[in-house]
Parts: structure tokens; C-alpha cells; sequence
């Protein structure tokens, strides 16, 4: 049999009663009572009874994070500090993947086809457009994550995309490249919003302030943001002799693969080329060379969005309009622009 309320309140040292306030996230609880109470519903691997909770408050205690793909690091790294922060408040966290796919994506903010136990959401689409703010299902509290749809009528955490793309660029200027190659994007149909139009527009502003000319060349689309797709890029320049002294990429898979790609063609990093990331994985500190990437706020993000959700879910911003709040970026230099190597486990942030 699994565990129990009773199992629960025996173990914490604390009454029935008690337990009940903390799954139901009741506010007049000393935080070391919570945290007891938390921690051993973790050790015994307790499960509310979700109907009869639900019929007593209204809440379940479960959110959910709609993102496009587990697999992809970003968003596992994203998931993790989500459940951290979702685990302060006494909630759980239901992970759905859209595989970016748009149907999916509406499924997911209309309504349809999702859980109807869920307390809130925490959705970040990839595929949808600004005009299907339409769609969204307004009756369950939702924050959006990532770059498709702005002044829509939920809360956003977002990145500041364009300005952490130009201080990646900028970053090879300083370090006297001129040739410098982004991974990830298209001047074909340049998009005003998501992730790799607004940093591609980062990327172009950057170009411009050091008078350097853009060139077509240089831009090299990459279909999927992967490891594959980053080497076939930068080998793909080798090949047609396309002259580049650095590699700016739109995340850091891609940048894994092109630092592959380029050790393979025997172009020495970063002697020969400089190259820059963007995400801050934790991979990135163990490549070889190890990376310089863009961090961009990915814990601050997750924070935010939950304290943000668990306040719509509360009532408390009801009369608050929606907000858009943007996560501070720094660039964190490693090897891959010749910076010294920072020793494992730490990451030296300038």
C-alpha cells in the first residue's frame, strides 16, 4: 500500500492538520515546518488524493511546463530549476512536449487534449503565432516562456535575445575577428519574433556598430538547432572556402557540433577560429575546448515564471495586467575565444 497522510504526519513530527496546509499550499506555515513536512512526503514518496484534494480547495498542486522537446538541453536544464522552484511552493510538475508541432501547441494553450487537473501552466511555444493569442484558454492561469508571442493576455518571461546576441558579437569584435559566421538563422524571411530572428537582428546590429559589411556567406541556416546541423555548417564553409575567423551559433548544441565540425576539418579553436554559444548548458563546460557562451538567465527565468504562476494561481494578481519580464544575460568566457580555461565545476562570468 502507498504511503499516507498519517505516514506523512508521523514522520514530520507534526499534525494531519499540518501536512493538509502544506499540500494545500496554505500561506500561515513556518517555513521549517513546510520544508519538514516536504521532505517527508519526498521520502515516502506520498501522492495526495488529487479528486478529493481538488474538491476541498479548488487546487491540485499540479502545474504544468508545455515545452517543445525533454531531449533538448535547454529545456531539460529549464525543467530542472522549474521543478526546484515549483517544489518551494509545494507543487508538482507535469513536463509535456510538443515536438514544436503548431497543432500540439494550440491543443496545449486552447485546452484541448490537456489534463484538467493542473493548477497553471508554464508553456513555452515555438511554433505558434502572435495571432493565436485567440486560442488561448484563459480560464486556467498560464505564463509563456520563449520568443513567439508578445503583449498577449498571460504573463512572459522572456529572454533578451537581440541584446545578448549583439554582446556575443561583440565579444569576437574585441577579440579582433572580422569573419564572423552565424550558425542557426536565415536572412531569407527574417523573423521579427523567435529565438533566431531576434538574434540574428542581434547578430546584424552588432556588425554594423564595428563597421564590419554583412555578408551572406556568413549567414548559414541550419534547419534543426543540433549537433548534426552545427558541423555540417562550419564544414560546409571549409568546403566552399568560404573565409571565416569566427562562429557565432544560436545555441550551444549547434556550437557542439560546429566545434566538432571543425576539429575534424583540422581548424584549431580558438588559433584559427574563435567560437561563441548560446544557452550555457552544462556541456558547454566540459567540450575541448570548453565553450563561451551566452548565459541567459535560465534559473532567474524559471524563478520568475513559477513565483509568477503561483501568484496568478493564489488570485492575488487578478486585478494586475499582464507582464513581460525579460531574464539579464551574461557572457561567460572560456577557452573557445581564448580565455584560460576556468577548472571544473566553475565558470569564470564576465
Amino acid at each position: 500500500m502507498g504511503s499516507t497522510m498519517h505516514d506523512v504526519a508521523r514522520l514530520a513530527g507534526v499534525s494531519i492538520k499540518t501536512v493538509s496546509n502544506v499540500i494545500n499550499d496554505y500561506p500561515h506555515v513556518r517555513d521549517v515546518t513546510r520544508n519538514r513536512v516536504l521532505d517527508a512526503i519526498g521520502k515516502l514518496d506520498y501522492r495526495p488524493n488529487l479528486s478529493a484534494r481538488g474538491l476541498r480547495s479548488g487546487r491540485t498542486g499540479f502545474i504544468s511546463l508545455v515545452i517543445p522537446a525533454v531531449r533538448e538541453n535547454y529545456f531539460a536544464e529549464l525543467a530542472h530549476a522549474v521543478i526546484g522552484q515549483a517544489e518551494r511552493h509545494g507543487l508538482w510538475v507535469m513536463i509535456e512536449q510538443t515536438g514544436g508541432d503548431r497543432k500540439a501547441e494550440l491543443q496545449a494553450v486552447s485546452g484541448t487534449g490537456r489534463p484538467h487537473f493542473v493548477d497553471g501552466i508554464l508553456f513555452n511555444p515555438v511554433g505558434l503565432h502572435p495571432s493565436d493569442v485567440s486560442s488561448f484558454d484563459r480560464t486556467v492561469p498560464m505564463v509563456l516562456l520563449g520568443e513567439r508571442i508578445f503583449g498577449g493576455p498571460t504573463d512572459h518571461v522572456a529572454i533578451e535575445n537581440i541584446s545578448a546576441a549583439r554582446a556575443a558579437v561583440q565579444h569576437l569584435v574585441q577579440r579582433g575577428r572580422r569573419r564572423i559566421a552565424v550558425v542557426g538563422a536565415s536572412l531569407d524571411g527574417m523573423e521579427e519574433v523567435g529565438s533566431a530572428g531576434l538574434r540574428l537582428q542581434g547578430y546584424c546590429q552588432a556588425l554594423e556598430e564595428a563597421g564590419i559589411p554583412l555578408d551572406p556567406d556568413l549567414v548559414r541556416p541550419s534547419g534543426a538547432w543540433n549537433r548534426e546541423a552545427g558541423a555540417l555548417a562550419v564544414t560546409g564553409m571549409v568546403e566552399e572556402g568560404v573565409d571565416f575567423d569566427a562562429v557565432f551559433t544560436l545555441n550551444d548544441t549547434l556550437g557542439l557540433g560546429a566545434l566538432r565540425g571543425l576539429a575534424s576539418a583540422g581548424i584549431s579553436v580558438p588559433e584559427d577560429v574563435a567560437l561563441i554559444g548560446f544557452d550555457n548548458i552544462d556541456e558547454t563546460l566540459y567540450s575541448v575546448p570548453s565553450m563561451t557562451t551566452v548565459d541567459p538567465g535560465r534559473s532567474s527565468i524559471a524563478v520568475t515564471a513559477v513565483d509568477l504562476l503561483v501568484e496568478r494561481i493564489s488570485g492575488k494578481g487578478a486585478d494586475t495586467p499582464p507582464r513581460t519580464i525579460r531574464s539579464s544575460f551574461e557572457i561567460i568566457e572560456r577557452e573557445s575565444t581564448g580565455s584560460a580555461a576556468p577548472g571544473i565545476g566553475t565558470a569564470a562570468a564576465h
